[in-house]
């Protein structure tokens, strides 16, 4: 049993070993987790003292394989907790983060496993996020951002980057959501803007949006 802070702690370590590929600075966990370094540095010892995590000075931390199994099963029951609220309860995607927040930090396997049941073991969670199994495994998909399209390419949305509420609101005014699927009718070589169409409709989105919605193109 661990502190909701402890799960935290591991949960945003793991998420930016995801990013970086390697070791985790102190700074990087303090931008994420809006904190101070010094504050970072003490509970990274205390993780430390649980062999939950590894750190070298000036390198960075590296979760053990129980941490990072810790880690993976917060984000298993944060994303079956999503599927469960839009889809069970009518949650609209930009309302279930915070949500989640709160009850991932449940401890209790028994209620987990009869939850992943329930929905039928989804692979992804309502925002193209792939959920942990009961091991810590994800099944991993080729994907990549619109951003990285060219003109006349097509793509079929399967995730965001950013999932912040006014993120997911903007996609909805323009009738984006997963499995959308995305036309690039011209792209800016200055800016890399686009104008792109969804269904009948197109309109020009910035380089920021591109650069925080995933496709797969076969």
């Amino acid at each position: 049993m661990y502190s909701l802070a402890e799960e935290n702690y591991l949960k945003a370590i793991y998420h930016l070993e995801q990013e970086v590929k390697g070791e985790v600075s102190t700074n990087s966990i303090a931008d994420r987790m809006a904190t101070k370094p010094s504050s970072v540095t003490d509970m990274i010892q205390k993780l430390a003292e649980k062999n939950l995590l590894s750190y070298k000075r000036y390198k960075g931390a590296v979760l053990t394989s129980e941490g990072r199994k810790i880690a993976a099963d917060v984000i298993r029951k944060h994303r079956l907790w999503e599927v469960f609220l839009v889809e069970k309860l009518d949650f609209h995607w930009d309302e279930v983060h915070e949500i989640a927040e709160q009850l991932e930090h449940v401890h209790s396997e028994k209620l987990i496993s009869r939850l992943d049941q329930f929905l039928g073991s989804p692979d992804f969670d309502p925002h193209g996020d792939p959920i942990p199994d009961k091991h810590g495994n994800i099944k991993r998909t080729e994907k990549k951002l619109l951003s990285e399209l060219e003109k006349k390419q097509r793509g079929v949305c399967v995730g965001v980057k950013e999932s912040s509420s006014d993120f997911l609101q903007y996609l909805d005014k323009k009738k984006i959501t997963i499995g959308t699927k995305i036309l690039v009718l011209g792209k800016e070589f200055f800016d890399g803007s686009m104008v792109i169409q969804v269904g009948r409709d197109q309109f020009f989105i910035s380089k920021k949006i591109a650069e925080n919605l995933y496709v797969q193109t076969n």
